[in-house]
Parts: structure tokens; C-alpha cells; sequence
């Protein structure tokens, strides 16, 4: 079994780390296509989920192990809680950029910011069902099938799907996006980037294991881009010069470390739940 499965796991981290250089190399062919929007960067998204599905078919593995099912039965909670997640966070992070004179948020127009918001979220919730579900759905139940501790999960999926972004960091993120988010050279963001997906993993890998289900995590990842991104990007705060690497809502060390405890706080629920269930 554990060959299987590790067999399974080998062929998914290979082409997944594939996958985005595939993309650049299309890109390289077909030539004319927008910035940010290419037929390259598509096949980068989307080559982790389709990987996964090929290998459970070929393999005739189980299909619970993506979590396909949204399980709503005593898991409510787990999805309003993953809606507010990056709310939270980030309200509590301009509250630390505003006070320290770090963020100006004098920019900031609600009505706006909420219309941007809402036109955003059918695309960034399509969207999220590719990035981050392959990683911390069906690569995580495959893990615990090895009996690897959490740290190992965490570590194993934060860094593949960190290192999964290297063509995006490298090649196809438009450099002014780039200079918005984190105004750092793209060799830097990428390390910053694997370091954030790692910290992420912990939440969202937690919200997979308590509902068995994807679909909190991807509602969360839903909201994060369509709040966290237009934010930053479309210019409705600006953070001081050098500090942004602290206070950014998207890759500051002040957010990440935010996550990691919410992931941690989860962590811990789930393993006190599954104590009781055994006593």
C-alpha cells in the first residue's frame, strides 16, 4: 500500500513542478498573449488537479481522498469561520499598519472597494477550486496514509505549493504587481512566497482535516483574492517604503505569523475533538 502511495505522491511532485515551466515554454511559442492572462499560465493552474484526477483513475484510487463533498452536516461553522478568516486578519493588520503610521489607508473608499470585491469573487472562486486544492486536499490525504506527523504534512505541502509558484513569481506575474505587493526583486519574492505557503498550509490543511471537505478552504482562498489582492494592487492603501516585508496584508511576516496561529488554533480543536471521540 505504502508503495502505491508513495509512487503516487512521486509522480504528482514531479509533474507538479512541471507544470508552470510546461506553461512558459507554450508562452514561448504563442507569443501574443496579455500579460497575466496567458494560455501558459492556465495550463500552470490547472495541471496540479488534473494530475491528481489522472493518477486516482489510473491507480484506482479513492475519490474521498480530493474531499469533493462539502460535508455542511456539523461543519457550518467551519465555513463561516473560513470566510472570516482573512477578514479578521486582515482588519487586524491595517489596524497595525494604520496605528504605527505604517499603512495610510487615506485612499480608502468602501462603496467602491465592496463593488470591486463582489465583481471578483465568481472568477476567484472558479479559480480556487485549482490553486491550493490539489495541495492541501488530495496530496494531504495521501501523507496521512504514510502516518506522517503534522509538521511533515505542513512542511511537504507548503513547500511544494510554494515552489509550484516559481514560474508565476519568475516569469508570468506582471512586474508592476510584483512592485505593488511586495517591491522586491522575483527571485525574493519567490523565497518570500514559499515561506508564506507554508504558514498557509497549516490553516488550510487544518480546514481540510476537520471537515474532510475542500470546499471551506476554497471559499477562504476565494475571499483572500478578492479582498487581500485589490487592496493592495488597485491602490486603496499604500505601506511606507520598507515596510511592507512587516505590515503587507498578502506576504507581510506580521500577517503569515497571523495565519500560522489561526492554522495552529484549528490544529488544535481538531486534535482535542478526535481525543474525545476516542475516550
Amino acid at each position: 500500500m505504502n508503495k502505491k502511495v508513495i509512487r503516487n505522491i512521486v509522480v504528482f511532485i514531479v509533474v507538479v513542478i512541471l507544470s508552470g515551466w510546461i506553461g512558459v515554454l507554450v508562452d514561448s511559442v504563442l507569443t501574443e498573449q496579455p500579460e497575466g492572462d496567458s494560455l501558459g499560465m492556465g495550463i500552470w493552474l490547472v495541471l496540479p488537479m488534473l494530475t491528481a484526477i489522472a493518477i486516482t483513475i489510473f491507480s484506482k484510487g479513492n475519490w474521498n481522498d480530493f474531499g469533493f463533498k462539502p460535508n455542511f452536516k456539523g461543519n457550518i461553522k467551519w465555513y463561516l469561520i473560513a470566510v472570516l478568516i482573512f477578514p479578521v486578519v486582515t482588519a487586524i493588520v491595517l489596524i497595525i499598519g494604520a496605528t504605527t503610521k505604517w499603512i495610510d489607508l487615506s485612499a480608502f473608499d468602501l462603496r467602491p472597494f465592496i463593488l470591486l470585491f463582489s465583481s471578483t469573487l465568481l472568477f476567484t472562486f472558479i479559480k480556487n477550486i485549482f490553486d491550493g486544492t490539489p495541495f492541501y486536499g488530495y496530496l494531504t490525504s495521501q501523507l496521512i496514509k504514510l502516518n506522517l506527523n503534522d509538521w511533515k504534512i505542513y512542511l511537504i505541502v507548503g513547500s511544494l505549493w510554494g515552489i509550484w509558484h516559481a514560474p508565476y513569481c519568475l516569469v508570468f506575474l506582471p512586474e508592476t504587481d510584483i512592485q505593488a505587493v511586495l517591491p522586491v526583486s522575483r527571485a525574493t519574492l519567490f523565497i518570500v512566497l514559499i515561506i508564506t505557503m507554508i504558514c498557509w498550509s497549516v490553516m488550510f490543511i487544518e480546514l481540510f482535516r476537520v471537515t474532510k471537505s475542500i470546499w471551506p478552504g476554497v471559499l477562504s482562498h476565494m475571499v483572500e483574492d478578492s479582498l487581500v489582492n485589490p487592496l493592495i494592487i488597485s491602490g486603496y492603501i499604500s505601506i511606507a517604503a520598507g515596510k511592507e516585508i512587516l505590515v503587507s496584508p498578502s506576504l507581510g511576516i506580521i500577517t503569515s505569523i497571523l495565519y500560522l496561529f489561526v492554522g495552529l488554533g484549528i490544529r488544535t480543536y481538531r486534535r482535542q475533538a478526535n481525543q474525545m471521540t476516542i475516550s
